[in-house]
């Protein structure tokens, strides 16, 4: 059994379902001190089961090189998200069928780690430094993971000079796909305010839902950009719309609504949650917005170019440089360092049956290992 395949199939055995802690972070642990990393572990969060405070637990490992050298980090999640009902086989006991591996989490994204601990067994440590930043909180509400991670290595002085995040971006074969840059994201809670009555006396109530329609209406109508040469324009989408009414001869005494837009480098969470709240407010309204996340490009140079060489060497396939898809903790890592994400093929993500190839892990070790080894030798 290759060294990635046996890794997988010990970190799917670990059941981490979001947010993650213990036992799957043992078995991170374990593989990596006998390769010479120093593994410091904390959790974070106040333990309340359910809530955005729920316990998480973090790992960053390092093994340093030479003095002066350059620092390469390798960035991941354990935590997966549920695995629903009606598996072919246990979820979290990995299963071989033909040349696939089932298991919950089998690409996102502990098939990816696997193959991260797999290469740098062939990155000899007086190439550089490396380290491995893994949260449990990715599926999650990300408040208690790599944001955290990051402020553990500003308290220490740690700086990675770039990082690879192995989150599943391959769509049709391995290699196809690397991503750049990704948009922002903020979740905005509108509220109006009104007066409940009877419908047959509308003039002693106010009626909160003509005024929220008059806000979603103008927020549909709003034509953010028309993208750029590197992001696809920005949207906005209405995602819920509720008054809470029961009867049908009442006029309600409130309205809530909420909206999602995913932006492109042309906004800021900031700018577009000023802009729908002056929206709301004009039509009487409240907003409540939560940024999740600022749009980070990576630009095309010597760092997209190594790893594009990496993978076609591999592969044979020249990778497209995207900024499509949702968010991920490289929003955070990209405060950081520049950061780019490449891994697995992502058609079984957090689907039912979720599977990689077992070649694949194999064939993204190697890929992984010339990364390391071509990033510790980029000369700035």
């Amino acid at each position: 059994m290759s060294k990635a395949l046996d890794y997988a199939k010990r970190l799917i055995s670990a059941r981490s379902i979001t947010p993650a802690t213990g036992e799957v972070f043992d078995e991170m642990e374990a593989m990596l001190t006998p390769l010479g990393f120093a593994v410091h572990r904390f959790t974070r969060g106040e333990g309340e089961v359910g809530s955005d405070e729920e316990k998480v637990e973090n790992l960053f490992a390092i093994r340093r090189g030479p003095a002066g050298s350059n620092h390469f980090a390798f960035a991941g999640h354990l935590d997966v998200v549920p695995p629903g009902d009606g598996w072919e086989s246990d979820p979290f006991k990995p299963e071989e069928r033909g040349e696939l591996l089932y298991g919950r989490g089998a690409v996102d994204m502990k098939g990816s780690i696997a193959s991260m601990v797999a290469a740098v067994e062939h990155v000899p440590q007086d190439a550089g430094t490396i380290s491995f930043i893994i949260t449990g909180d990715e599926e999650g509400p990300a408040l208690h993971g790599t944001r955290a991670l990051i402020e553990y290595m500003t308290a220490e002085g740690i700086q990675p000079d770039l990082c690879l995040v192995g989150e599943p971006t391959s769509v049709h074969q391995l290699g196809d796909m690397m991503k750049i840059g990704r948009r922002g994201s903020v979740n905005i809670w509108l509220e109006v305010e009104g007066t409940q009555g009877h419908v047959a006396y509308p003039h002693l109530a106010d009626n909160p839902m003509p005024k929220m329609v008059a806000i979603l209406a103008e927020l549909d109508a709003l034509i953010l950009d028309e993208g750029t040469d590197w992001f696809q324009p920005s949207n906005l989408e209405i995602t819920e719309f509720n008054v809470a009414n029961k009867a049908h001869n009442v006029i309600p005494a409130k309205a809530t609504a909420r909206i999602s837009i995913r932006f492109n480098d042309t906004h800021s969470g900031a700018s577009l949650s000023e802009t729908v709240t002056a929206i709301a407010e004009k039509h009487g309204g409240t907003a409540r917005p939560v940024i999740s996340g600022e749009p980070f490009l990576t630009a095309p140079g010597a760092f997209s170019d190594m790893l594009a060489k990496a993978i076609e060497d591999e592969t044979g396939i020249a990778p497209e440089p995207s900024t499509t898809g949702g968010t991920s903790d490289a929003r955070f890592l990209r405060s950081v360092c520049p950061v780019i994400e490449f891994g697995l093929c992502n058609a079984t993500m957090h689907k039912r049956d979720e599977a990689v190839a077992m070649p694949d892990l194999d064939a993204l070790a190697r890929i992984y290992t010339k990364a390391a080894l071509g990033a510790l030798a980029l000369k700035e």
